[in-house]
């Protein structure tokens, strides 16, 4: 439907957020008590299953996407997982992310462990999103092509600034026609939104344009996932999913870098959208450090003490 007949365009426009709710929020969050010492283990695990890992560098080869590919297929130590009984568990990464020109090595890869892992690849001129829009078309259906099945495309931030709501809604359209079977993640890129009413304007245009997740960074950015930024998407999440009954996912990306952290997020998830939401069709974080710092602290949990450096190699 033409975005000129949504019902939702008024509601767009209406949008306000209220700044000092949302901040106050977000301390209330962060300043929760953490688990137990057990029940930390098992947030930790969970928060491993919702990992996008991800590597997005100007010197990504085939063999480090293969290493990356391979961590991502057995994320913990199988010993630590054993001293947990979680060794039969099936624990991977939610998916592996790339660039679009290294979705066939991550999905070669993947083939040859034997292993069913997604691969997801960022897309439309990731990530400043400036290119042509036919360019950024081509790039999404290139991906898919290639093998992935999860594709992270970017808006275009002068249609938000400029507050074109329809002509964002008609390109993230046509980005969901190319990613055919593909899930999309639409990232936003809020560091570069200006204000929160922004961000929950954004978010709910890429939501009614068909988007599967709203991510928050490109992690390119000098600002990225923060908890107040969060909890206005989760919000329009939340309000969309009432309205409509979708379900939308949510996807903290940029500068997660610590096991606390990541409990943090799930917490978040856990009481603004519910435990429906605690698991890799709903949630997922972006992240390519974060993975070794919850290896790290389920190794203290096991053992009682943290590894010297050689003990856990990244992959």
């Amino acid at each position: 439907h033409s975005p000129h007949q949504w019902p939702y365009l008024e509601w767009v426009s209406k949008v306000r957020v209220n700044t000092q709710a949302v901040l106050k929020r977000a301390q209330q969050i962060q300043g929760h008590k953490v688990a137990k010492k057990q029940w930390q283990a098992a947030w930790m695990l969970k928060a491993v299953t919702c990992i996008d890992l991800t590597t997005l560098a100007g010197d990504d080869t085939p063999s480090n996407v293969h290493r990356l590919c391979m961590k991502a297929t057995q994320p913990i130590r199988h010993d630590l997982l054993k001293s947990m009984d979680m060794h039969d568990k099936g624990i991977t990464t939610a998916a592996v992310c790339v660039y679009p020109s290294r979705v066939a090595d991550a999905v070669k890869s993947l083939k040859a462990a034997n292993s069913s892992l997604p691969v997801a690849s960022v897309a439309t001129g990731f990530p400043a999103g400036q290119t042509p829009l036919k360019t950024r078309l081509a790039e999404v259906q290139m991906a898919v092509e290639d093998g992935a099945t999860e594709i992270d495309i970017v808006i275009n931030r002068t249609l938000a600034l400029t507050g074109q709501w329809a002509a964002l809604y008609d390109e993230i359209r046509q980005f969901r026609e190319a990613c055919a079977d593909a899930h999309m993640k639409t990232i936003l890129a809020v560091g570069e939104l200006g204000t929160f009413t922004n961000v929950y304007k954004a978010s709910l245009v890429s939501m009614m344009a068909g988007s599967d997740f709203i991510k928050t960074s490109t992690g390119k950015e000098t600002v990225n996932a923060t908890y107040p930024v969060a909890i206005v998407m989760v919000r329009a999440i939340r309000d969309y999913f009432l309205r409509t009954g979708y379900k939308v996912g949510f996807k903290p990306a940029g500068g997660i870098r610590t096991a606390q952290e990541s409990v943090v997020w799930l917490t978040l998830m856990k009481e603004e959208l519910g435990d429906e939401w605690l698991n890799p069709h709903l949630f997922r974080l972006g992240a390519s450090s974060l993975l070794a710092d919850i290896e790290r602290q389920i190794y203290h949990y096991v053992t009682g003490r943290y590894p010297a450096f050689h003990e856990l190699p990244m992959a």
